[in-house]
């Protein structure tokens, strides 16, 4: 399949510029997921490589051909709206051979694709029934269908699971993942949802401000976020960032919290020396405090803290404990969160080798 570059991208909308020297390659068959939140730029980086707006600056190439210039329909690719798009008028067949209806291909091609699509997204028994007689799953399962038949070595997906219930985007998630891994097609989607972007992606380009934050693979993002932007975005509950001061004697490094806590940071892979007095800003993520009776051997942090709040919903539950004048989250067993009361004291801990530590000034991992 194919491979897609973004090369020095410009784009305005007259005095406003939305994208201004971005770069970025997928590579064959990867599954890139553009990933921020609404007004960062991802739906105008996947327009421009679509052909439907214009770029201002820059080139798009997909394999050898540059396409900058191209028309949409001679650029090789295949889109999956969120609206879905389908005709009302005609049936699920006629919207699955409709875009094929211009391509010269022969008749027995065309219903070869169109069988091959069907029997893939289990539509077969909708062949004859219109979008008005379809439920929203089935509508975008006919969206994708329509998608498929093109063969196109890059398909693109414009938050297409934004329109589905919770229950249905779960499937959904599993369906486009199944036919991504089946058969291997370049993607490129679009996304405000971590968790699409997580269990689906191969690569993740997470976007603000029309700027590339990161671009990684799902656990390089979650392990090692490039900054403060990318930590506070990725992880539900979202990652404790406190400001801190480091200690550095010898070979021991610690982070000071305002409250009096404290957290070792000796076994922390700093980029660059780190110094005595440097503000930084601690990421702590939920997931990962340990709430137990008895200590756990030689952790990075200990607190103490009030419970403030404890939120449970069905198989999983987050504590919020005072920390000073902030909040600290902590995910923790739901029926072990049905025995805490607000004001109870509550021993959580944090065990080494995974705290997160950004500059305070520029807000880029150390």
């Amino acid at each position: 399949m194919p491979r897609v570059s973004f090369e020095h991208i410009v784009k305005s909308f007259g005095a406003i510029t939305i994208l201004n020297d971005l770069n970025l390659s997928v590579d064959d068959g990867d599954f890139l997921v553009l990933l921020g939140p609404s007004g960062c730029g991802k739906t105008t980086l996947l327009n421009l490589l679509a052909g439907l707006l214009e770029v201002s600056d820059g080139r798009i190439m997909i394999g050898e051909r540059d396409v900058t210039d191209l028309d949409p329909r001679d650029r090789g690719l295949a889109m999956v709206f969120q609206s879905y798009a389908l005709y009302p008028t005609k049936t699920v067949y006629g919207n699955l051979k409709f875009g094929l209806a211009a391509s010269k291909l022969d008749r027995a091609e065309i219903e070869r694709r169109i069988t091959v699509a069907a029997k893939l997204l289990q539509i077969e028994p909708l062949l004859n029934r219109k979008p008005g007689q379809l439920s929203g799953g089935q509508r975008q399962r006919v969206a994708i269908g329509r998608a498929l038949v093109k063969q196109a070595g890059v398909v693109l997906f414009d938050e297409p699971l934004s329109n589905l219930d919770a229950k249905l985007r779960t499937e959904m998630r599993l369906e486009i993942k199944k036919l991504h891994d089946t058969l291997k097609p370049t993607v490129v989607y679009v996304t405000h949802d971590q968790i699409e972007a997580m269990t689906m992606a191969t690569r993740i380009a997470v976007m603000d401000g029309g700027v590339i934050q990161q671009f990684g693979t799902p656990d390089e993002i979650y392990g090692r976020p490039a900054n403060l932007f990318v930590a506070g975005f990725i992880g539900a509950p979202a990652m404790n960032l406190r400001k801190a001061r480091l200690t550095v004697n010898g070979g021991s490094v610690q982070a000071g919290f305002d409250t009096g806590d404290a957290i070792d940071l000796g076994d922390y892979a700093f980029s660059k020396k780190p110094e005595s007095g440097a503000e930084v800003v601690v990421g702590l993520r939920p997931e990962h405090f340990v709430v137990a009776e008895q200590p756990i051997f030689n952790p990075a942090a200990s607190f103490e803290l009030p419970l403030r709040q404890a939120e449970r919903t069905g198989s999983d539950a987050t504590a919020y404990l005072g920390f000073g004048e902030e909040l600290l989250a902590l995910r923790v067993d739901p029926d072990r969160a049905a025995g805490f009361r607000p004001g109870q004291p509550v021993r959580a801990e944090f065990p080494r080798g995974k705290a997160n530590v950004f500059s305070a000034e520029t807000g880029l991992r150390l």
